[in-house]
């Protein structure tokens, strides 16, 4: 973190001379799904597909502006920063963020709970430079499902190591950044947080799910076309250690958001992971030559022979109508082209998919959006010949959350009326663990040259399991600023195969801020 607050300190120094605001919405999907009646209409051209967004794209800006300053409450307590200060040619804004809830798990028959206390504070300088930096210390008994989870892994679930005390865990999440925008052509960002790439609600290729990070990010924009350049710093606590220490890794991304219309759009992904030292020790550090911007380039090479990690995506989405926008991803993390071509389940043929509907308005309903998706990843995907390669951070998935070997159906559905929020999720899955010691390709950390078999492979291999998860919330919105809220909310959730079938029933109620996603329908990481 010195890093991250040095780097404030330099840029607002500097930027004396700068002039036209450019905000950072936080990613959520349940406030970007807000935002579904513009950003997928048919008389717009938002690059949807990479998030965050700014807020004060010009197509967003009126619709935006309407969430962060909507009726209903009187007084500051309602509608503003808890320390809100504009002056000549810069904006500061500070706030605590409690974020409490109690539960009850009826079928574990015991009760848990949430405890965070967090800090933000952010703003503007001249009209093109913007920060925020938020920090929270936490603290919960989780039900079980999330505990085994924790225990497994070290990680509370897309946020940060979890130490355990009695039965309560504790951690810091903490992120930072600075934007800083020199024309409408280009912004320059820098800090500690996640990038989400895609339509859906979950991605294929790059999503908010795993811990932050830090990483140096270059957004070039050219009429009907985005290019994204990324370069990241990892963490890997559960490959085999060399030094003692936690293992390190470096990974490069760009994606390229292409327009082709009002209704088409098309994206290109790649990505490279490689390790900062080898499994001897050896070490390799940054890679200058992946300081190239070139799409494609450096993943061509890494399939020629190079060490490292590479994987090729492609995203899309069509506008059938204002109200319905179909959209899909393509990951392809290794390709021969004997066994992908064939129906032999070969252990290479290593690739994943997405299919969704999502709109606004169904049923002419006024702010009643929702989203159907599949997501489909074949065993061994994301998984290298050495497991510090592997397409994770800080020992969960840069992906999709479950990993791979896997198929999922979920459901969203979100309406808004004034300061009521109202959700549901249905969400389906179907995977299988390792089990007897054998790799049957849903753990990223074993390695894919040691496969159950090297051809009959199938999704679901393996320990079958079968997950339902149903969720349902009502939130009253108190402060839309910092999203601080009411809520009250219902789980279940059951997970079974041959060797366990664990529930969780679950109701809780709470005071909750920020716009950090936290996700709690996860699948189990191991047998268990």
């Amino acid at each position: 973190m010195r890093k991250i607050f040095t780097s404030v300190i330099l840029l607002l120094l500097i930027s004396e001379v700068v002039k036209a605001q450019s905000v950072y919405q936080p990613y959520s999907y349940q406030f970007y799904q807000k935002l579904n009646a513009d950003v997928y209409s048919t008389k717009t051209r938002v690059h949807s597909s990479l998030k965050p967004m700014f807020a004060d794209d010009s197509l967003l800006k009126y619709h935006y502006d309407s969430l962060m300053n909507i009726n209903g409450l009187k007084g500051k307590f309602f509608n503003q920063h808890q320390i809100d200060v504009k002056g000549d040619g810069y904006t500061f804004y500070t706030d605590l963020l409690p974020d409490f809830n109690l539960s009850r798990d009826f079928e574990g028959k015991r009760n848990t709970n949430f405890a965070t206390l967090g800090l933000q504070l952010g703003g503007t300088v001249g009209s093109k430079l913007y920060y925020n930096i938020s920090a929270y210390e936490n603290r919960a008994v989780l039900p079980g499902y999330m505990a085994t989870y924790t225990n497994q892994i070290g990680i509370a679930p897309g946020q940060a190591y979890a130490g355990i005390y009695g039965n309560e865990y504790r951690w810091s999440y903490i992120t930072g950044l600075v934007s800083y925008t020199p024309n409408k052509y280009l912004n320059i960002t820098g800090g500690r947080d996640k990038t989400f790439i895609g339509d859906g609600y979950r991605s294929e290729l790059l999503s908010d799910y795993a811990s932050p990070y830090p990483f140096f990010k270059l957004t070039a924009t050219l009429g009907n076309v985005k290019y994204m350049a990324m370069w990241a710093y990892f963490n890997d606590p559960l490959s085999i250690k060399v030094d003692g220490g936690d293992r390190k890794k470096y990974g490069v991304f760009h994606y390229l958001d292409w327009n082709v219309s009002n209704r088409l759009s098309f994206g290109f992904f790649d990505a490279v992971i490689w390790a900062a030292k080898d499994d001897a020790g050896h070490t390799r550090g940054f890679d200058f030559t992946y300081i190239n911007p070139i799409i494609f380039l450096r993943p061509a090479e890494a399939t020629n022979g190079s060490p490292d990690n590479a994987l090729l995506g492609l995203t899309g989405k069509y506008k059938l109508t204002d109200g319905i926008t179909a959209y899909g991803q393509f990951a392809l993390d290794e390709f021969e082209a004997k066994n992908f071509f064939s129906s032999n389940g070969s252990s290479r043929n290593k690739y994943a998919w997405q299919f969704g509907l999502r709109g606004a308005n169904l049923f002419s309903v006024q702010g009643l959006n929702y989203l159907v998706e599949t997501n489909n990843v074949k065993p061994y995907t994301y998984s290298e010949r050495s497991s510090v390669i592997n397409y994770a951070e800080n020992g969960e998935p840069l992906a999709h959350p479950w990993g791979a070997n896997f198929r999922e159906f979920v459901g969203l559905l979100n309406y808004s009326y004034k300061r009521f929020d109202f959700s549901g999720e249905v969400d389906y899955g179907h995977y299988g663990l390792d089990t007897d010691y054998v790799n049957y390709g849903k753990d990223l950390f074993q390695v894919y040259v040691d496969p159950a078999r090297a051809l009959g492979n199938y999704t679901g291999q393996g320990l079958t399991t079968n997950m339902i998860y149903i969720e349902t919330k009502v939130a009253y919105l108190l402060n839309p600023k910092y999203n601080l809220r009411f809520e009250l909310g219902g789980m279940y959730r059951s997970e079974k195969n041959s060797q366990f079938h664990d529930k969780t029933a679950m109701l809780t109620l709470g005071i909750r801020s920020s716009f950090r996603s936290i996700y709690n329908d996860i699948a189990s990481y191991k047998t268990h």
